[in-house]
This record gives C-alpha cells, sequence and structure tokens, in this order.
C-alpha cells in the first residue's frame, strides 16, 4: 500500500512504518526548521553581546536584518519542508500567508521541533554510551546499550507523530484552496464529460430515430403525389405536406448539426470552423493551423465558443467581414475571432458572451474581449491542451 503523508503511513501500518523511509523524511522535517531557527536565533544573540562593542543601533539594525531574511527565506522553505512528509500537500501557497507561517514555524515552533529531536535521540543515545561512563554502575554497561537499541525505533513514533501534525497544520494553512480548487475542476471536468456524453446521444437519437423517420415520410409523400391526377385538390394537399416534410428535415438537420455537428466528430476543429464559417451570413477569412486532433472537449468548447462569436457577429455588430485566426502555442490552443463591426460589446449586454466564456473556462481556458466603440471587436480564447507536433492548415 502506498501511503501519502507520514501521518498516514504511521497510523495504518504502524508496525511496517519502521521499514520505510517515513521515520528519516520526518526528521529531516523538524530539522530543515530547526537548525535554520536555531542559527537564526544564535546570530541575534551575537549581535546582542556584541553590542556594547559595535554600538547599539548596529546591532539592533543587524538583529532585525538577521530575522527578516530569515523570515523571508521561511516561507519559501516552508513550502518545499513541507512535501517531506505530505507530498499530498503540494504546497503553492506563496506570499504574505507562507511568508508569516514559515517565519512562525521556524523562528518560534523551531525550537519545539529540536527539543522533541534532542528528547526523542538523547535518551537512546545517553543509554548506549553508558559503558563510556566512568560513574555508571558494571549492569548499564549491558543493559544500557540494549535499552538504548530498542528505545531507537520508539523514538521514531513521536518524531513522526509531531511532523504529520506540524504538516497537517501547514497544509491547512498554506494550501487549503488550492486542494479545493483541484476538486472543483475535477468535478466540473466529470460535469462536462457527462454534458457531452448526454449531447452525443442526443445527436445519435436524432440522427437515427426522428431524421430517418423524417426521410421515408419526404419520399413516401412524393411517390404518393406521383399517383395522384395532377392539379387535382388531393395532389395540392400532398405537395404542401411533402414540401412541409422537407422542411422539417431541413430544421431537424440543423438542430443535429447545432448539437454537434458530425464534421467535428470526424475530420476535426479546423474542418468543423471551415463548416460554419461557411454558413456565416458575414464573409470569414480563415488562418487555423492546428498540429493534430486535440482533446474532444478541447474542440467542442473552441467550436462551440467561435460558432458563439460568430452569431453575435452576424447579429449585433453590423460587421462586413470576419477573421477568425488560431494555432497552438506552447501547449495552448490560442483562437481568435475579429470583426469590423461596430464594436461596443459587453458581456452585461445579452450577446451571450458570458456564456461563451463560462464554456471556455470549463475546460480551464479563458476568454479575452477588445471591443472599444466604434470597433474592431476582437474575442480571443486561450485553452490548455498539452504539447502539439507537425502543424495541418486550414485554408481560408
Amino acid at each position: 500500500m502506498v501511503h501519502r503523508t507520514a501521518l498516514e503511513a504511521l497510523t495504518r501500518q504502524p508496525l511496517r512504518f519502521l521499514l520505510t523511509s517515513w521515520p528519516w523524511r520526518s526528521i529531516g522535517y523538524l530539522l530543515s526548521g530547526g537548525v535554520l531557527g536555531m542559527a537564526a536565533w544564535v546570530a541575534v544573540g551575537g549581535l546582542v553581546a556584541a553590542g556594547p562593542r559595535i554600538g547599539a543601533v548596529t546591532a539592533a539594525s543587524g538583529a532585525v536584518a538577521v530575522l527578516a531574511f530569515v523570515a523571508a527565506l521561511s516561507g519559501p522553505l516552508e513550502l518545499r519542508r513541507l512535501r517531506l512528509v505530505d507530498p499530498a500537500g503540494d504546497g503553492r501557497g506563496g506570499g504574505w500567508r507562507s511568508v508569516g507561517y514559515g517565519a512562525l514555524s521556524v523562528l518560534a515552533v523551531g525550537w519545539v521541533d529540536l527539543s522533541l529531536l534532542l528528547v526523542a535521540a538523547g535518551i537512546p543515545g545517553v543509554l548506549l554510551t553508558a559503558p563510556l561512563q566512568p560513574t555508571a554502575p558494571s549492569w548499564a554497561a549491558v543493559a544500557g546499550p540494549v535499552a538504548g537499541v530498542l528505545l531507537l525505533p520508539v523514538a521514531a513514533y513521536p518524531l513522526t507523530a509531531w511532523a504529520g501534525a506540524r504538516a497537517a497544520v501547514a497544509r491547512a494553512v498554506l494550501v487549503p484552496r488550492e486542494g479545493e480548487l483541484r476538486e472543483v475542476r475535477r468535478s466540473r471536468a466529470r460535469l462536462m464529460d457527462a454534458y457531452e456524453t448526454e449531447r452525443r446521444r442526443i445527436e445519435r437519437d436524432l440522427h437515427d430515430g426522428a431524421q430517418q423517420r423524417l426521410v421515408a415520410l419526404t419520399m413516401k409523400l412524393g411517390l404518393a403525389g406521383l399517383d395522384l391526377p395532377p392539379g387535382s385538390r388531393a395532389a395540392q394537399e400532398v405537395a404542401d405536406a411533402h414540401r412541409m416534410a422537407k422542411e422539417a428535415l431541413a430544421e431537424l438537420r440543423e438542430l443535429i448539426r447545432g448539437v454537434h455537428p458530425q464534421v467535428l466528430s470526424e475530420r476535426g476543429l479546423p474542418a468543423a470552423v471551415r463548416d460554419a464559417a461557411g454558413r456565416s451570413p458575414v464573409p470569414v477569412d480563415l488562418d487555423l493551423s492546428l498540429a493534430r486532433r486535440l482533446p474532444s472537449t478541447v474542440e467542442v468548447a473552441a467550436y462551440y465558443a467561435v460558432t458563439e462569436a460568430l452569431t453575435n457577429a452576424a447579429r449585433h455588430s453590423g460587421a462586413a467581414r470576419c477573421r477568425i485566426s488560431g494555432r497552438v502555442d506552447a501547449g495552448t490552443l490560442v483562437v481568435e475571432v475579429r470583426d469590423d463591426g461596430r464594436g461596443g460589446a459587453s458581456p452585461d449586454g445579452g450577446s451571450g458572451l458570458t456564456g461563451l466564456a463560462d464554456r471556455v473556462a470549463a475546460v480551464d481556458g479563458r476568454m479575452l474581449l477588445s471591443s472599444p466603440a466604434g470597433g474592431p471587436t476582437l474575442v480571443r480564447l486561450e485553452i490548455p491542451v498539452g504539447t502539439s507536433g507537425e502543424a495541418v492548415p486550414c485554408g481560408s
């Protein structure tokens, strides 16, 4: 069984715990802070003692400088120390929170760490060196080392328990928000996957069910019209029904394309964007160059964000032309949709920009908007995708 923290290893398998690296990691955790704190206070004490010779102001200034330096160093040190006994903490706090807690941990609690180390290791150490003490009784020469050897493993338990408790407090202070944020991201990813799966199911049911029935109905109405006398009332009614069935079929196909375009699943984002640009009432220039097929969640988010931006441009901007450009740069998909319209777009204006930003944020991306009055309007999408390979262009 793999344990993620020293405290977990101690409580779940207390006997096997001694054979792992956790006791040594706990000692390293306690020493790393305690030694620095002791060095800082020794330096401060030396400056205070030298005050009569170097001047009280100089000594006080030096002491403050030493403490400030150690406090600043303690913040990053505390985040790295945490990984010794609690790698799951993955400290990324930083800022004044880590500096303040690190200074308190090293300069104040560090003395407790050292004291516990000295007591836990000192008692077995004194017993082990009993034969070297001239005043020790004869029986201690044998019993002392035996007791010292037996107590050494026992000392690992209070040391690890204290280190684990210290790490739990440090984690609670330094990284609670990061831990919660990771869980929120996982939950959001699961919701997106479930939403995408359900949307694909609806698209499949519409394509294989209702659309096929409408196709069959359209064909039957067409054949029925051929058997009726031309110009008769029945022929006219069947012709109207045939026309309405074809219109319903066209609307259903458009609905299916909106639910999840088949071209996106089969050929990827460049082809799907080209198809959307071809149906846009505003002429669109394309410059979309991708290295490979991207993760499906990224492709879906980018596609619907682009189509929403094109819809906004057609409905609200009065643009005469749009331009879509995009590529993967340093593991991030960057797509820009620019139009030459009147500008003034705002997420508060009811143009769907808020939903667009939410869709991109659901895949850990972000949307940037520039739309000054008078135009132009630029919508920039940045979505992390990882590394990429050789580019496959999508021409205009």
